[in-house]
């Protein structure tokens, strides 16, 4: 597990070197909003990190509060999740030019380390939200991992951050525009009112979600498999 933390924090600032560079050894103008992306697809786990680390304190100073402090940091959490995936729409490459100095092949790479980046930060959260949840609803039991709940849960939060994907490219919403509730809600709605723009969310949210589920079986799987073989063994 300690390995899949390193590797996600390594591609996370390799990407960011290689945004860096960019501007320094090509003498472009430095693409920030590549770098306020890297930042905002870190931001999901650290808050998971922060709610876990509140819950442990109110579970030995004040019990009753640990169920809010779960529900309103999860919330938080879930809000600010796409933003982890959503660099893998950076291969759309948007950020070059005609005339740019910068070889293609300097802009693949890089661009890759972006979306594999955001990939591995969103299997982190998801993996740390599939033990959290199945921790706090089956405590120790064998299996608790796999029982249905889990899964069900791991799909619900797959799917939301396919969708969340969509809404950040297609209608250009940011998490905190959640501040003002009314407005977001009109601009979905007014988004959603035609056939077209309801089958490609759904199109989009349906292949994002598989995508992710997959990558997720097969970077985290043998971890929760690990798990279950210690679990047989006890």
């Amino acid at each position: 597990m300690v390995i899949l933390f390193v590797g996600s924090l390594g591609l996370n600032i390799y990407a960011t070197v290689l945004v860096l560079l960019r501007a320094r050894v090509y003498g472009t103008r430095l693409y920030r909003p590549m770098l306020w992306n890297i930042f905002l697809s870190i931001v999901p786990v650290l808050i998971l990190a922060v709610v876990m680390a509140v819950s442990v304190a109110l579970i030995v100073v004040a019990p009753p509060l640990t169920g809010a402090a779960l529900v309103v940091g999860g919330v938080a959490w879930l809000l600010m999740l796409p933003n982890a995936s959503y660099l893998i729409t950076e291969l759309n490459q948007s950020h070059r030019k005609a005339d740019d100095p910068v070889p293609l092949w300097y802009d693949i790479i890089l661009v890759i380390s972006l979306a594999m980046s955001g990939v591995i930060n969103t299997v982190v959260n998801v993996f740390l939200a599939h033990m959290i949840f199945a921790l706090q609803l089956f405590g120790d039991q064998a299996g608790a991992f796999m029982r249905w709940p889990s899964l069900v849960a791991v799909g619900g939060v797959l799917v939301a951050i396919a969708f969340g994907m969509y809404l950040g490219r297609y209608i250009r919403v940011n998490s905190w525009d959640i501040r003002h509730p009314g407005a977001l809600l009109r601009r979905i709605g007014e988004h959603f009112l035609t056939r077209t723009t309801r089958g490609a969310a759904i199109g989009f949210t349906a292949t994002y979600a598989i995508f992710l589920a997959l990558i997720y079986i097969v970077v985290a799987g043998p971890i929760v498999e690990n798990f279950l073989t210690l679990e047989i063994q006890r």
